[in-house]
C-alpha cells in the first residue's frame, strides 16, 4: 500500500490574500509617490517665482527710476510687476524741505509676482529693497 503524500504549496486561498495585502500596499505606495511629485512640482513652481522676483529686484535696483514695469516669464505662467517710487522714512523730520538739500534719494523698489500654485490657485509673491540713488535733477 502506498500512501498519499502531503502536497507543498500554498492554498488558493493564501494566494489570494496574498495578492490584496500586495495591491493595497502598492496603492498606498502610489498615492504616496504622487503627492510627493505633486509637492514637488508646487515647490518648484515657488522656486522659479523666487528666482524671477530677485532677478526683477536686481534689474530695477540697477537703475532706480520712479515709474513701473511688467511682464510675464515661463511661457506665461509667471507674471511679474515692478514698481519704484521715492521713498522717506515716517521717522524722517518734517520741519521745512530737508530732502531737497540732499543730492540722494530713498527708493523703494518692489517686486510682485503671480504664479500658479497649488489647485490651480494664483498664488503671490512679494519683494521690496530699499535703493540709495542720485536725485534726478542734480549735478
Amino acid at each position: 500500500m502506498r500512501r498519499v503524500a502531503a502536497q507543498k504549496g500554498f492554498s488558493l486561498l493564501e494566494v489570494l490574500v496574498a495578492f490584496v495585502i500586495l495591491a493595497l500596499v502598492a496603492t498606498a505606495l502610489f498615492r504616496l509617490f504622487g503627492g510627493a511629485l505633486g509637492n514637488a512640482g508646487i515647490a518648484e513652481d515657488a522656486s522659479r517665482a523666487v528666482l524671477v522676483a530677485q532677478s526683477r529686484l536686481d534689474a530695477a535696483r540697477a537703475s532706480p527710476r520712479p515709474g513701473s514695469d511688467s511682464g510675464v516669464e515661463e511661457g506665461g505662467r509667471i507674471a511679474w510687476s515692478t514698481r519704484v517710487e521715492a521713498w522717506t522714512s515716517p521717522d524722517a523730520p518734517q520741519a521745512g524741505n530737508p530732502a531737497q538739500l540732499s543730492a540722494t534719494q530713498l527708493y523703494r523698489v518692489s517686486v510682485e509676482v503671480r504664479y500658479p500654485g497649488a489647485g490651480d490657485r494664483e498664488r503671490t509673491l512679494a519683494l521690496s529693497t530699499l535703493r540709495l540713488a542720485r536725485r534726478e535733477g542734480t549735478p
